[in-house]
């Protein structure tokens, strides 16, 4: 063969760039149309967000944050873009997976063998999504208000900034929820839990109020508890679909392993519901729920690791002494607390972090199981 058919050859196996047109006829063929899809969608709420802006800030200057600012003005409307985001990408994602069934091919993100995505599992994390570009946003601006003190920000311009804004937020929400897997989800759950606690924290009415407990953000009427109690009951439905993901990943091949599998499920599954709880039953008025919800999380917490190398003895063993020193570090707070060395809020936190650190971990290494092969008893 020659070298010019080669090189034919080769220059016709090169795959041209997809058009504009054929891109938004099929926006999750490839990773990508996914991308191009992506920042088509990020230039049209750009130029679509940016003229309604500078419709609403027409005869006015603003201000970076605060009441009717332009942090607020974009961290309001960030809600709005990303919620459209979000479903734009599950649309996309969907019409890929009816494609991989017709195909054979392997479904992407949360699609996975022996779990089923619900409806609530996506509302909670679409809900998630937006908290994070909602107090994200208003992060940012009061850091850029401390910044340039007394500036303020001109219409047009205004309006640029906020199309930016509204872009950047479509085009990351966009693609989040089109390539969301059980990973991206657990950075989300840790994300998402970040930002609530530390909003919760930072507008509570009473500065003193670490001195009682971490539950004392969700007893009072203001924005404070609000976003303590709701980022809790969001993050208490994350966990729950984490839990099912986890497990799914974890190999089994006998009657019994199967049993363990799903005794972790279960456990995980109430570790989510309990944490739900605890944002729906607020301490000052369900004193004995609340408590018993929050203390059920931590036995069920220290039930599934102790018993882990029992219920799936698979698990790296390196994971299992990790747990073992995380439920001996939380029995250490607790018996600091008992002894006046550390007040209730510490050990809520330090524990708390321990809780979700360990739930992200196992989450990787089970997936890290299902990728080994592994021998199968003969018959």
């Amino acid at each position: 063969m020659s070298r010019t058919a080669t090189a034919t050859e080769t220059a016709a196996t090169v795959r041209e760039p997809a058009s504009i047109l054929r891109v938004l006829r099929n926006p999750a063929a490839t990773a990508e149309s996914l991308e191009s899809t992506a920042l088509v969608l990020g230039a049209a709420v750009f130029v679509v967000g940016g003229v309604i802006a500078w419709i609403s800030f027409l005869g006015r200057d603003l201000a970076i944050a605060g009441e009717g600012s332009l942090g607020q003005y974009v961290a309001i409307g960030s809600v709005a873009v990303t919620l459209l985001a979000f479903v734009l990408g599950r649309i996309a994602l969907r019409r890929r997976a009816d494609e991989s069934d017709a195909s054979g091919d392997a479904l992407p993100g949360l699609e996975t063998p022996g779990v089923k995505i619900h409806w609530f599992d996506l509302t909670a994390i679409a809900v998630a999504h937006a908290v994070i570009a909602l107090l994200g946003w208003i992060g940012l601006s009061d850091l850029l208000e401390r910044s340039f003190q007394g500036a303020v920000v001109f219409t047009l311009p205004g309006a640029l900034l906020a199309g930016v804004a509204f872009a950047v937020t479509a085009y990351a929400v966009f693609l989040s929820s089109a390539h969301l897997t059980p990973m991206l989800l657990s950075f989300v759950l840790a994300l998402f839990l970040v930002v609530g606690a530390l909003a919760s924290m930072l507008s509570a009415s009473d500065p003193q109020w670490w001195q009682e407990n971490l539950s004392a953000l969700g007893m009072t009427d203001d924005i404070s508890s609000l976003a303590f109690n709701v980022t809790l009951i969001i993050a208490g439905a994350i966990v729950t679909t984490i839990a099912r993901y986890a497990t799914a990943s974890v190999p089994v091949t006998t009657a019994a392993e199967v049993r363990g599998r799903n005794i972790v499920r279960v456990g995980l599954i109430l570790i989510g519901i309990f944490l739900a709880c605890v944002g729906i039953f607020p301490v000052d008025r369900f004193f004995l729920v609340h408590n018993t919800v929050a203390t059920g999380m931590a036995v069920v917490f220290a039930v599934v690791v102790i018993g882990l190398r029992w219920f799936i003895p698979s698990m790296p063993r390196v994971f299992i002494l990790l747990g073992y020193v995380y439920v001996g570090v939380i029995a250490m707070l607790g018996v600091f607390f008992a002894t006046g060395y550390y007040n209730l809020t510490a050990v809520e936190l330090v524990a708390g972090v321990l809780i979700f650190s360990w739930i992200i971990v196992f989450l990787r290494s089970s997936g890290a199981m299902h990728t080994q092969p592994r021998a199968v008893p003969a018959a």
